[in-house]
């Protein structure tokens, strides 16, 4: 396939799923395996265009990335929301730093993928099933403990590919009471830094040498994620207004169970 065409392929992929809990790497796992694009590039650029849907989300919720100067009191309340943000990223932090060969090594495949659709799934299912008490409606409220426990959720993202950290940011806001449009919002926060931390850490650190195609394909991948992720976190978070994520729960659930029938065949 002409890389051009893979490298939008993969980009809408990424921009489409990078922000709802499906799973972004799960999803570019399963079309690299079908699309004959494997190997330690393919790993790579499947972290590198992440930057593009990240972005697209600091240009949305700008009003949170930009430091406020409008008063002293808007400015506490800025550096607070991200130092708990800062707090919440230890687990994932660790984590990645002691597993990262061991996951990218053994858990990046699609059975892997699969069994964590279906389990973030499900997961998905009970916290949106149970009667769910939102005592946490805005940034202020959030607490260094609450958003501690939500990092530590994410890991789940980070030691199953496949189960996606927005699920599991969101399963875990769900938990601690978040109400939905925070714990999406939360979401965000934490994948701000988190993934374009990623993304340039696998810059500095992939030792292969990344050929002049190879260089277009990053470029145009993470170009096309970003405009295909705008409009998604628009979407996204106006339908989690007026709905539930079950739908969401129900799609991982289909695809983990087809993934698994076909390299089963």
């Amino acid at each position: 396939m002409n890389t051009i065409i893979l490298a939008i392929i993969l980009g809408i992929i990424e921009g489409m799923t990078e922000f709802v809990p499906v799973s972004s790497t799960g999803h570019l796992i399963i079309a690299n395996k079908f699309l004959d694009f494997e190997g330690a590039f393919a790993n790579f650029f499947a972290i590198v265009i992440q930057a593009g849907a990240i972005f697209a989300a600091m240009i949305y919720f700008r009003d949170k990335v930009i430091p406020p100067i409008s008063s002293k009191k808007s400015m506490k309340a800025y550096f607070s929301l991200w130092f708990k943000v800062a707090f919440a990223l230890i687990p994932a932090v660790i984590i990645a730093f002691t597993l990262e060969d061991f996951i990218d090594m053994y858990l990046f495949n699609p059975i892997t993928v699969a069994i964590a659709l279906i389990v973030g799934g499900v997961l998905l299912i009970i916290m949106e099933s149970r009667h769910h008490v939102s005592n946490i409606e805005t940034d202020e409220q959030i607490t260094y403990k609450n958003a501690f426990i939500v990092g530590i959720f994410q890991t789940l993202a980070i030691l199953l590919p496949g189960m996606s950290r927005s699920a599991s940011t969101i399963i875990g806001g769900l938990y601690v009471g978040y109400s939905r449009k925070l714990a999406a919002e939360f979401s965000f926060y934490l994948a701000m830094p988190a993934l374009l931390g990623a993304a340039f850490y696998k810059m500095i650190s992939y030792s292969g040498e990344i050929l002049p195609d190879e260089w277009q394909m990053l470029w145009i991948g993470t170009v096309v994620s970003f405009i295909v992720a705008y409009a998604v976190i628009a979407f996204f978070m106006n339908y989690i207004r007026k709905h539930d994520m079950k739908i969401f729960a129900y799609y991982r659930i289909v695809l983990g169970i087809i993934v698994i029938i076909i390299y089963n065949l």
